[in-house]
Order: C-alpha cells, then structure tokens, then sequence
C-alpha cells in the first residue's frame, strides 16, 4: 500500500522552528521553514534551525516550499536550506514582500525562485496538490495549508485565530474550511499554543483601544516595542498617532525595511504628515512624538536594548517616555526582556506591558477557537503542533472531550513520522533530526562540546597550564605555569597545582615524558583534580605543551 508520511522537523514539543516534511513516494513538500531562539546557557548563539539533513539527503523529491506566513519561527531558516537545496518557496505576494530582502541578502539571486500564490490557489507538488487557506492571525495574508495527498486532506492550521473584526478587514475562510470537513479531512495538524487559555481570543482590532488610552495619557514621547513583522501594529500605531496629533519615527533596520515594504504595496497606509525621520524628532516637543522600535525579546543588539543601556547613539532614553510593550515573550526570553524593562524605569521611563485596555493580543487560537476548527474540518486524525508538550497534552484532552478516539490522537516528536495508509496510521521510525546553532556572525558549527566549554567558562572560568619540555631528554626545561581568567576559586589552588603538574611530570619515564600528548593530558588531569579537591570548582582546562 501506498504510504504518506508527515515528519516534523521542528515545531513539535516546542513554540518555534516550524518545519513538517509531507512525502506521499518521491513527492516531498515542505511546510514552513522557521527558527527559533536560543535559551540562557547557549553563550554565543544567536538562533536555533532544523536539523536538514534529511531534506538535504532527498533533495531531488523536494516539489517546493510552503509559507504560510512570514513570522520568524516559519520562514526564518530559509536561507540556510536554500543555500544547498534550489527548490521554489511558495507564499503570498506579502510574505514574499517581507522574506526577499533576507535572502537576496546572504543568497545568489539565482538559488531564489519564489512563487506568488493567492488563497484559494490549488498548486501542484509531484502527485501532491496543495491549497492555501485564508486564516487570521497577527500579520496579513496568513494561511493554513491543505495538502490532498492519495489518503485525503492533510491539513496544517499553521498559526492562527478566528478574528471577526481584523485590522485588514479580511477574515477567515470559514466556508472552505467546513467544505473541507465535509468532504473529510484525513488529518489535522493544529495550533496548539494557547490550548490552556479558557474562551475565545480578543480581537487584533481591540488594540487600538489601548494604544488610544496610552497615547492620549502620556504627556511625553510614546515608545512602541513589537515585532518587525508585526505589521497590523504598526497600521494602528500610525492610526492613533493621526488622531491624538503625534509624529512617528521609526527605529531598528528590519522594522524600517518591512514598513518602507509594506508602505510601497499598500499594506500600510500612513496618515499623511504622521512619518517623520528618527533625526526630525528634535524639531518637535515630547508630547507630539512617538516611536516605533524593534527589541520586544530582549534582543542584545536591537535599539530597545541599546537604548534601555544608553549606548544607543541615535536615540536616548529621557524621563516622562512611555514604552508600549506590544508582543508577547517567547519561551525563554523572559529573562532578557524584564532586563530590559526594568533597565528602562531605572531611566524614568513607564512602561506598559498590562492595561485594563489591552496593549497586546496573542494571535493563537484560545480553546473555544480550538474546538471550532476540530468542528469546522472534522479531521479523522488529529495531532497538536507549534506547542510544547503541556500544551500537546491539554489539546489531546479536549480533542477526546469532543468525541475523538484515543487512537485516532497522535503526540508528535521531532524527527518521527506519522504514517498513513489506506486504512490506518501509525508512528514510524525516527528520521534524522535536531538543532543547528547558528552565531552572530550567521556561522553554523556550533556543537555541544562548544556549548558545554562556554558554560564551564562562564560558570567557573578558564585555567592555562603551560608546560615547558626538552623533547629530546625528556625532561622539564622550566617549571610550569598556571594561569587563570574568569576564575573565583582560592588562587592558593593554583600555586598546589602548578606544583602538583610539576611532580607528575617529573615522574614520568623518559619514553612517556618524550609523548606530548601523554604530557598535555597528565597536565590536565592533575590541574583538575587539585583545583576540584582544593577550590571546589571545575573551570575550564586547556594544558599547552611547548617544546624546547
């Protein structure tokens, strides 16, 4: 029997990485190509992407790449696939707008090959047919993808919300979705990240009540921090600004290139007299300006943070600013982002981050929405995605709560394949899988050695023995040497164990002592075993042989 098979390799027991490899024989289509960002303990690394071995080991099946929106976690590792696999990327004529800066940046224009679609489109994979859906979410021209492979619709919700008022006035085809249902959709891949808020989301419209409120209170500058493809924000930031009399300037590089981007195609349209450039601002008071600024995760090198630690040369932090904070942390920047906000009171300035009126809504779906999609396409399969695994476990609940079999619900995990064939489905083997770490420079290479080396460094520091030898007697030509940096044991320890390397070589045969290699590695065991016997720490041991 013929088999399809739904592999994610990322996006599953997790919020970010979004990547799900759909293969019915030698058609393979791949369903968004995101990152995600590191925790605390991954020193130096900048994002986190897919493992692609396995797309890169079946390249030749690959029929195209399927956006369903331009948020980072979707389409943020593109570049990196794309550098060794030339395959098309089809999306829409907006996230096509926001993604092609980024490649032609770090790609030649001739591994580019991007393919408008509009909702509604039917495009063919191989012997897949894939039919984008129109969802709302928190950025324009979101969709859902139905892959119709031979077994039935394969359905990925992607990121969305059921939003009757949105920004852009375009709502959910629900219509499709319930002709879907009715003609029987085999599987159903679901947003799940909000599965434990109770109720019906808030609408992205209701925001301007509480960007109104705040703009029309603060009696100086007005600062708005989201993200730079938060581009239904930044339409009711300019809306309000028109109405309550301020100026917008605009801070952060990628903010500046989406806006000037979605200016030019209409996706924005600003109040005329409202933009202003960042160096305008001294021709206007406090009270009669606002500003639009990337940094909502705490990111080091954005110009929220550099402003909150006054090194930004362009713009400083005065007392009587309001900051809007108008996005939501992702897992594992939370620690960052409070660094941020309370480097920023420090400054005298007020920052909002919960009101009675909101500043910020999720764009996931909250439970009831859940259930209404569950009801709209009424999936025979179902398996909870873009959620860590509480959030997988409470979906399962509620899909059990509306009458779906146990067995008919599927846990996914990275790297393994639900399979489907005519007349069941199951988990199949494991496929390679896992996490690329990528620098600030944009390298990858970033191992678990590495990391595990930083952590020692950061926690304990790092200790240098260097061990001088006369190669030929096999002796030491000088005493060895212990130096440290970054280390906060008792220096005492240092001394025992420079003297402790100094004896062990000593006592070394002549043939051992003539090995470097067996020189270096006694150095670096001894080093260690004093400073954890004496000091009580574990830093990082790097024992240098020179030869003399």
């Amino acid at each position: 029997m013929s088999l399809v098979q739904v592999i994610p390799l990322g996006g599953v027991g997790e919020i970010g990485k979004n990547c799900t490899v759909v293969r019915q024989g030698d058609d393979i289509v791949v369903i968004d190509c995101g990152l995600s960002f590191p925790d605390e303990e991954m020193f130096g690394v900048n994002i986190v992407i897919p493992d692609f071995t396995y797309l890169f080991e079946n390249s030749s099946k690959i029929r195209g790449v399927f956006l369903t929106h331009a948020h980072e976690d979707h389409v943020g590792s593109l570049t990196w696939l794309l550098e060794k696999v030339k395959v098309p990327v089809y999306c829409t004529e907006f996230t096509a707008a926001l993604i092609r800066s980024k490649l032609e940046e770090k790609l030649d224009k001739s591994r580019i090959d991007v393919r408008i679609f509009k909702p509604g489109d039917v495009i063919k994979a191989g012997d897949i047919e894939v039919e984008p859906v129109r969802i709302t979410h928190s950025i324009p021209e979101n969709c859902g993808m139905a892959v119709r492979t031979i077994h039935g619709i394969v359905f990925f919700t992607g990121d969305f919300k059921f939003d009757f008022t949105p920004v852009d006035g375009k709502h959910t085809n629900m219509a499709r979705l319930s002709e879907m249902g009715a003609e029987g959709v085999l599987a159903l891949f679901s947003d799940s990240t909000n599965v434990d808020r109770p109720g019906w989301g808030p609408s992205e419209s209701t925001v301007t009540e509480g960007l109104r409120a705040v703009f029309q209170e603060a009696k100086g500058r007005v600062l708005l921090t989201t993200f730079a493809s938060n581009i239904h924000r930044m339409q009711q930031v300019f809306d309000v600004a028109g109405e309550t009399g301020r100026k917008v300037a605009v801070v952060g590089r990628r903010m500046e290139q989406n806006l000037e981007t979605c200016e030019r195609l209409g996706y924005v349209k600003i109040p005329r007299g409202t933009k202003i450039k960042l160096e305008e601002m001294s021709l206007y008071p406090d009270e009669q300006l606002a500003v639009l600024t990337t940094g909502s995760q705490g990111e080091p090198m954005s110009a929220l943070v550099q402003m909150s630690k006054g090194s930004y040369g362009r713009m400083q932090i005065r007392p009587g600013d309001t900051l809007i904070y108008s996005a939501r942390p992702i897992p594992g920047n939370e620690a960052s982002i409070w660094r941020t906000i309370n480097r920023l009171f420090d400054q005298g300035c007020k920052v909002v981050y919960e009101a009675s009126l909101p500043v910020h809504v999720s764009g996931h779906a909250y439970q009831e929405e859940l259930k209404m999609m569950l009801s709209l396409t009424r999936p025979f399969y179902v398996a909870p995605v873009h959620g860590e695994a509480r959030h997988q476990f409470a979906y399962n609940n509620i899909a059990k709560g509306m009458g779906i079999p146990e067995h008919r619900i599927f846990t996914m995990k990275p790297g393994v394949p639900l399979e489907f064939t005519e007349t069941s489905a199951q988990l199949g083997d494991e496929v390679t899988h896992g996490e690329v770490l990528i620098d600030n420079a944009g390298n990858t290479g970033i191992t678990e050695s590495v990391l595990k080396d930083r952590y020692t460094i950061a926690n304990d520091g790092v200790v240098i023995v260097t061990v001088p030898m006369d190669v030929k007697k096999g002796t030491l030509a000088a005493p060895p040497m212990v130096q440290a940096r970054a280390f906060s044991g008792d220096e005492k320890a240092l001394a025992l164990a420079q003297e402790a390397v100094h004896d062990a070589i000593n006592q070394l045969k002549r043939e051992d002592a003539q090995d470097m290699f067996r020189v270096k590695a006694d150095a670096t065991d001894v080093t260690k075993r004093i400073l954890v016997k004496r000091a009580g720490v574990r830093p990082l041991v790097i024992s240098v042989v020179v030869e003399v």
